[in-house]
């Protein structure tokens, strides 16, 4: 089977998005499928039309002119568009795989009529609800209501529709999809690549400034602000009231970083509050096995709610507990008091009271633990996750082979 996979970014960009991109096509590849993968022109200037990273091979689109609003989608779309035709063309995919934005969707429709191969979309995080939870456009104002119109209009049009989670399913069949035309492909972890050590490497630890015996508190992630990292590192006064030697890790970078690194020196909290940076992803286990209880304060909006993240699943893996926020993609993921400890979303004081109840129960932990690898380890692994889309490709070729 050959699979032509367009994207919006890939590695070597670091994020959510590109780290499960890679798990999929290991996955896939392992099977024996052909896989070929385009990413667009939010990848950004690249050095070569087609690079290989962590040994895989992705096809590049031409950088074109910026443009205003629309314009610039536009041509991004156009670009996407023609190089993505010329692949197709001359590889004769089985099928079209456009994930998330619509960006990348509307091009492999495009393309897909042209040269009568089906189309699958699967969608990570709707378009509208990305845009407004960066901050890049307003809840319910035109441009949030044009994409919203595009990204229901291409699924109606695909052969098939993929998601990372039940929230968007069944926004989608709120929209009037079919429940038989959505598949949740959901998010998970290579579970050999999480491994509890049981011990900090103390050389790390001496070069991030924690003390050997401090407790430490974690966030591994980007800094988005839906994160709401702000609201952990405002908790933390009261946190050191209970445990005055406890310190704040967070790994990781975004577009929030310098606005924390600031609210952080306001508050008095230098030197209790580390960041780490971002790290390779084959380096992250050596930051976790330094976090004693992993915090997620994600806020509550339409993105948060419907979306389920990846880093919770990380810390399953790795054996480490958490906390995090009641929204809706934590309670997807997250069984409060079995897998982790959930807090009402947005609440200070209900943050400080999970966490130092977590912190002064240590007891708790070891079950919580097992239950947490036990479900990565049984449900949340990327070969169900393919196995999931594997059926769907398998039958959409059967139909193509059967009208042709």
């Amino acid at each position: 089977m050959r699979i032509l996979h367009v994207l919006d970014h890939s590695l070597p960009l670091h994020s959510g998005y590109a780290f499960r991109t890679a798990a999929i096509l290991r996955e896939q590849q392992m099977r024996g499928w052909e896989t070929l993968h385009l990413t667009s022109p939010r990848q950004g200037r690249t050095a070569a039309a087609c690079e290989t990273v962590d040994g895989i091979e992705f096809h590049r689109s031409p950088l074109p002119p910026a443009g205003s609003v629309g314009i610039g989608e536009w041509r991004q779309i156009r670009s996407t568009a023609v190089r993505l035709l010329e692949l197709a063309a001359a590889h004769r995919p089985d099928l079209i795989h456009a994930h998330s934005p619509v960006l990348t969707a509307i091009p492999a429709l495009w393309v897909g009529k042209k040269l009568a191969i089906p189309v699958v979309y699967e969608i990570r995080a709707f378009w509208e609800d990305a845009a407004a939870g960066h901050g890049t456009a307003r809840t319910g104002g035109p441009r949030y209501r044009l994409t919203r119109w595009l990204e229901t209009s291409v699924a109606r049009r695909v052969a098939h529709v993929f998601t990372i989670c039940e929230g968007l399913r069944a926004d989608l069949i709120e929209r009037g999809i079919a429940g038989e035309h959505v598949t949740v492909v959901p998010n998970a972890v290579d579970v050999t690549r999480f491994r509890r050590t049981g011990k900090a490497d103390p050389g790390l630890r001496h070069r991030l400034g924690l003390d050997a015996a401090a407790a430490v508190l974690g966030f591994v992630g980007s800094f988005y602000a839906y994160e709401g990292i702000d609201l952990l590192i405002d908790a933390l006064p009261g946190l050191l009231v209970a445990h005055p030697g406890l310190r704040l890790l967070l790994v990781g970078g975004g577009p929030q970083e310098e606005n924390l690194r600031a609210h952080a020196a306001g508050l008095g909290l230098a030197g209790k509050v580390i960041f780490a940076g971002r790290v390779p992803q084959g380096e992250v286990g050596r930051y976790y096995e330094q976090i004693d209880l992993l915090v997620y304060p994600r806020r509550s909006m339409r993105l948060t709610e419907l979306v389920t993240p990846l880093k919770p699943l990380e810390a399953m893996a790795q054996g480490r507990p958490l906390v995090a926020s009641d929204v809706g993609g934590h309670r997807e993921l997250i069984r409060d008091g079995e897998t982790g400890r959930l807090f009402k979303a947005g609440d200070v004081g209900a943050l400080v009271a999970a966490t130092i109840d977590m912190l002064e129960h240590r007891e708790r932990w070891p079950a919580m633990l097992q239950a947490g690898r036990r479900f990565v380890e049984k449900e949340r692994n990327w070969k169900n996750s393919v196995d999931a889309c594997g059926a769907i490709y398998a039958s959409l070729a059967r139909e193509r082979n059967k009208d042709g």
